[in-house]
């Protein structure tokens, strides 16, 4: 069956678009918010993240391995869109009043309820629509095109609100997930069936994985080689691309106001090629293999990073900017890629919410404050030469660790 036709792909597709969205009208400004707005320190912001990753890696833990338990059950799904519709008057009226009062009080409350909404929900969203995507025939690159799109037209509105009232932007977070929550009630994933009624290409239902077998993945060799990766790869590019450059973008501009309309400009057409390259990446992966694809990314991080300590011209940071519409598809569809060809595919909530996300969080917890106060000391510029440094390090290391392609050129 043609995937247009397919009302998998399509509700799918439906899950994608809200919740990038949703997460774009509040999260691409987050940074800025918190400096600008809050008045919080490069260590303070630190702190803000850090402790946003140590809560995500309890959600992701507890997400993947029931996820992978309920297959394609939504169980844990209903639970994140509910968080997802508070994060409106939460924001408002609970974590900006305690942020600005008490501190420490504010974070801790503040990183498990964005942790189980967004920062832990996006693992959460693309590993359920990558399982859908396999068991029911359409390629996962496309589906995930939609959510780039919806990220990017959510940050183009969220970038011109955002100078008029950060409120708004929150409430229209809130306003989204509800169409989230409501595909969610709403779809039943269904086999499809072809022009002369056979059922079309759909997999058996794969048995559910044991304990032990989830277990046993932290027993292996290449599962910590992989995390290692990630850790020494994403983890610093996160820091980079969240915690700094946003702040390091929008000091360009005379006027802060100026600097948020345009970034948000910027953001949203970044994202908008990003979406291309969702449907153009599975391609090439699947052309060179999933562990050539992720060096190839890694390569693209160490580029953006450095150039931003090396220029100084705004239009130049612009252009590097957009390397992160490279990054991005590459690296995650390389991930899915990468631990269904190496692991057991029934696994792979476990693997991308584990081995990739919370890899990437553990870096951050034990990074962001170093980071931050390092910024403090020495600035963007140095700061930014010291993080590259480090990926390319990783990347060295990576080329001979990482295992060789299986079954990953396989589309």
């Amino acid at each position: 069956m043609n995937m247009m036709q397919n009302r998998n792909y399509w509700f799918s597709s439906g899950y994608l678009i809200t919740f990038y969205a949703a997460w774009s009208l509040w999260w691409s400004f987050y940074a800025i918010w918190l400096k600008s707005k809050i008045g919080l320190s490069g260590e303070q912001l630190g702190i803000v993240y850090a402790a946003n990753s140590a809560a995500a890696m309890f959600f992701m833990i507890f997400y993947g391995i029931i996820q992978d338990k309920l297959q394609i059950g939504k169980a844990v799904i209903t639970f994140q869109s509910i968080v997802m519709i508070l994060i409106g008057p939460f924001l408002i009226y609970v974590y900006e009043p305690l942020l600005r009062n008490d501190f420490l009080l504010g974070v801790c409350i503040g990183a498990p309820v964005l942790s189980a909404g967004f920062i832990s929900g996006c693992a959460l969203i693309d590993s359920f629509i990558e399982r859908i995507s396999r068991l029911f025939g359409f390629e996962f690159g496309p589906a995930r095109f939609w959510g780039s799109f919806g990220y990017a037209a959510a940050t183009f509105v969220a970038g011109i609100l955002f100078g008029i009232d950060p409120h708004i932007n929150f409430w229209m977070a809130s306003g989204v997930a509800v169409i989230y929550f409501t595909i969610n009630l709403i779809f039943k994933p269904k086999q499809e069936l072809s022009a002369n009624n056979e059922t079309q290409a759909v997999i058996q239902k794969p048995t559910i994985p044991t304990m032990s077998e989830i277990l046993s993945l932290f027993g292996m060799k290449k599962f910590w080689l992989f995390v290692f990766f990630i850790i020494g790869t994403n983890s610093f590019y996160t820091i980079y691309d969240q915690q700094l450059f946003p702040n390091f973008y929008t000091s360009f501009f005379d006027k802060p106001e100026d600097g948020y309309q345009v970034y948000g400009y910027l953001n949203s057409f970044q994202v908008f090629l990003e979406a291309t390259c969702m449907i153009l990446a599975p391609f090439f992966i699947n052309k060179v293999g999933a562990k050539k694809s992720l060096l190839v990314a890694a390569m693209v991080m160490i580029c953006r990073i450095s150039l931003s300590a090396t220029l100084d011209n705004v239009y130049l940071i612009s252009l590097v900017k957009l390397f992160h519409a490279i990054e991005t598809p590459l690296f995650i569809l390389a991930v899915f890629k990468y631990v269904v060809g190496n692991f057991d595919e029934r696994l792979s909530s476990t693997l991308y919410l584990v081995g990739f996300n919370i890899s990437s969080n553990v870096g951050v917890i034990v990074l962001s404050w170093l980071v931050g106060k390092l910024f403090d000391n020495t600035g963007y510029s140095t700061t930014f030469y010291v993080l590259a440094s480090i990926v390319l390090f990783i990347l060295i290391i990576a080329t001979f660790t990482l295992s060789d392609d299986k079954k990953t050129k396989q589309p």
